[in-house]
């Protein structure tokens, strides 16, 4: 989907199409004053100069996403909306509605699937999907239907999408990110030296900054750099197994099949903070936002039917150091106590010496709830047995 979250704030606010936009940086005091001072008037006569802009967030929220008016500026996914205000100080910035999010993703998976069954899902705002044997996929090279799915998503949501048809997943997400917005893009096994090797090794899905930062090193700057490297040159360098498969990316090679059903090994919570928060000074803001957190990952795990039996933790100090504990359990968990217990009991090991900036949950080991009888899973811990480090 086309910048995904922002195209879905747009449907609510289409007065602000055309600017600089982006999302992220949580729910704040301007998004709650705008609401109030237009209380009963129709979202969409919100004149575009009294939103809230980037210029005057201060904060740590990083962006979900923003649109393309704003990505001309640098900005984009990931970046710290304190230094994409540096780069577009004129962009709107409006909070992630994740529970529209999640509806207007339903709703274009739900279209997908009565065109294409085979269909794989890949997260809020992706899939891949299996043309092969559905009827006319095979005409123009996958093109038509490509077409008839961005029109029937389009007019059920209101949405765009780019669409890459390849002969496999790997080539497949690359190509889907030629032709953005509303693009459709085509690969041939013949056009991988014409198409895909000039492109930056990073444009490989799972090439991270690391790696790519190490192939630089070698020389290794192109996916036709790549290419030129022998299977025992990268696997000497970066492993049996991922020098292997560098080796094979390079060469369009992804024999994956489609996954068109998966359980999940773990679902988490995590929250950067305002400002930075000390275990001591700070312990009851802490400690509710800690239960908070626990609360919000029982919640998802009894939506979706789950438990598990390791609880983790992961903090950021001010210094961007990362740590993480956990704390296995003899038998799942899928309640708020329970998990705040077991995460307690992990948070107990971490260092919290200097002042904290991030703070998360997880449960990892998950099994489906269906699988367990009821006596299997963690009673809640009495509330004098929870643990509090702050």
């Amino acid at each position: 989907m086309d910048a995904f979250f922002a195209s879905v704030a747009l449907l609510r606010y289409p007065q602000l199409k055309g600017l600089p936009l982006v999302i992220g940086g949580g729910r704040r005091a301007p998004d709650d004053a705008l609401a109030r001072r237009f209380a009963g008037q129709p979202l969409a006569d919100i004149p575009a100069e009294a939103f809230p802009l980037l210029k005057d967030y201060t904060g740590r929220g990083v962006i979900t996403t923003a649109t393309y008016a704003a990505r001309q500026f640098g900005v984009g996914s990931a970046m710290g909306m304190m230094k994409a205000a540096r780069l577009c100080p004129q962009a709107i910035v409006l909070p992630v509605d994740f529970e529209e999010v999640r509806r207007y993703s339903r709703m274009f998976k739900e279209v997908i699937l009565e065109i294409a069954p085979q269909m794989q899902d890949r997260g809020v705002d992706e899939v891949y999907i299996d043309f092969t044997d559905v009827p006319g996929g095979q005409r123009q090279s996958g093109r038509v239907l490509a077409r008839l799915i961005q029109k029937s998503i389009h007019e059920a949501t209101g949405l765009t999408c780019s669409v890459g048809v390849a002969p496999n997943k790997l080539l497949a997400k690359m190509a889907s990110e030629f032709n953005k917005p509303n693009g459709i893009s085509i690969v041939h096994e013949q056009d991988l030296q014409s198409m895909i090797w000039p492109l930056p090794c990073r444009k490989i899905n799972g090439v991270g900054p690391k790696s790519d930062l190490k192939l630089s090193e070698l020389g290794i700057h192109t996916i036709g750099d790549l290419a030129a490297r022998s299977r025992d040159f990268l696997v000497d360098r970066f492993g049996q197994s991922y020098g292997a498969w560098l080796h094979d990316a390079a060469w369009g090679r992804d024999d994956r099949p489609l996954e068109t059903s998966s359980e999940p090994v773990s679902m988490s919570r995590e929250t950067t903070f305002e400002r930075d928060l000390h275990a001591v000074h700070d312990k009851e803001v802490l400690g509710a936002i800690f239960t908070r957190l626990c609360e919000q990952l029982a919640a998802d795990l009894q939506r979706k039917g789950y438990a598990g039996r390791t609880v983790s933790i992961k903090i950021r100090d001010d210094q961007f150091k990362t740590a993480t504990r956990n704390h296995t359990l003899a038998a799942p968990v899928d309640t708020a106590a329970a998990i705040r217990r077991a995460a307690g009991l992990a948070l107990k090991r971490a260092p919290l010496a200097r002042p904290l900036r991030l703070l998360g949950v997880k449960v990892d080991a998950l099994i489906a709830r269906s699988a367990l009888d009821q006596a299997d899973l963690v009673a809640a811990p009495p509330e004098s047995s929870q643990i509090n480090l702050f």
